[in-house]
């Protein structure tokens, strides 16, 4: 009698194995790439933002994560999820540069700032627009990310706060539309990815960085500058974005699990944001850095150079697409 309950178990254990393996191979890889290092608060939404898809799918589908271009490089994200070498990345807006221009909306000094506006922006008629033009792009848009509303500035030996701080220095640069800002201060921008800055800061190759605030933290600013300026500067967002075929192939469950993850963590995105984004500056402070915090006369001072200059390279790079997503966001 032992020996029939051994071989039955046995057999059950057997058929179970089965199964698991059946389901496993019947799921459906979504593999994404990004650019954040794994303590970056936003790296920590989107694996959040993984496990619900998995969880609403109920399994059908195996989200895997690659961080720190660990996949594929920052610039080369979008053409390999349109390829369809990947099936899922996340880029931030501005390095869609001249390929879709429009992108850059929310950098509009000083223009995009309100939590009530970043609350307000999934399923909006303004990011709904987007959406239809990045397909334009051989990617369908799933999630909106908004990593920052507070903007870090950082330098060495003093901070930079007026225009005139700004003349001659080579500072990171986010793309050629939102650096016009930079440009008519007398600054010299030099665009480049965010897992590049610290060295470039380290080596001398600028002299000063531009980041949201929280990433001055998890990027370790404070071991090669001294200075920051914290202000409401613009809005950065990483948005996640998929392979139509990709999306197209799944079930009506799993376009589901996709659309409702991806609802769920654009709130999580902001609430995280907003945390670790108010607690920034005391860190930079404990770690030695100088924290100034702009007032509303030193921004108005940036604004009355920054904005007549950013809104005339993106109105000259956009046309009348660009015009109409400025009505719709206002």
């Amino acid at each position: 009698m032992r020996k029939i309950l051994t071989l039955a178990a046995g057999l059950s254990l057997a058929l179970g194995a089965i199964n698991w393996v059946g389901d496993a191979a019947a799921a459906t890889a979504m593999r994404c790439s990004h650019q954040l290092p794994p303590n970056h608060h936003i790296a920590k939404v989107i694996d959040r933002w993984a496990a619900e898809i998995e969880t609403l799918s109920d399994g059908e589908i195996d989200v895997q994560v690659f961080g720190a271009n660990s996949l594929t490089g920052a610039k080369e994200n979008a053409t390999a999820v349109a390829k369809g070498d990947i099936d899922c990345a996340f880029s931030i807006n501005p390095q869609w540069g001249k390929t879709l221009p429009l992108m850059n909306v929310t950098l509009g000094p000083f223009a995009v700032s309100s939590l009530e506006a970043l609350q307000k922006w999934d399923g909006s008629k303004a990011a709904n627009f987007l959406e239809e033009q990045l397909m334009t792009k051989g990617v369908k848009n799933v999630v909106w990310l908004f990593t920052t509303r507070s903007t870090a500035i950082t330098s060495n030996g003093k901070p930079l706060i007026a225009p005139d701080d700004f003349k001659g220095v080579k500072i990171r640069g986010l793309g050629p539309i939102p650096d016009a800002g930079f440009v008519a201060m007398g600054a010299a921008p030099s665009a480049m990815s965010g897992s590049k800055v610290y060295q470039a800061l380290s080596t001398g190759v600028i002299d000063a960085g531009l980041t949201d605030i929280s990433a001055a933290v998890s990027r370790k600013y404070y071991e090669v500058q001294d200075h920051v300026t914290v202000l409401p500067l613009f809005s950065i967002y990483f948005h996640g974005y998929v392979n139509p075929a990709w999306y197209d192939g799944l079930s009506d469950k799993g376009k589901k699990a996709v659309d409702e993850a991806g609802r769920k963590a654009a709130v999580w995105a902001i609430e995280a944001s907003e945390e670790s984004a108010a607690g920034a500056p005391d860190e930079l402070a404990a770690k030695g850095m100088k924290v100034h915090i702009a007032t509303d006369e030193e921004i108005e001072a940036l604004k009355a150079v920054m904005a007549p200059a950013f809104y005339k390279a993106f109105s000259e790079a956009s046309g009348e697409d660009g015009k109409k997503l400025l009505d719709l966001l206002n």
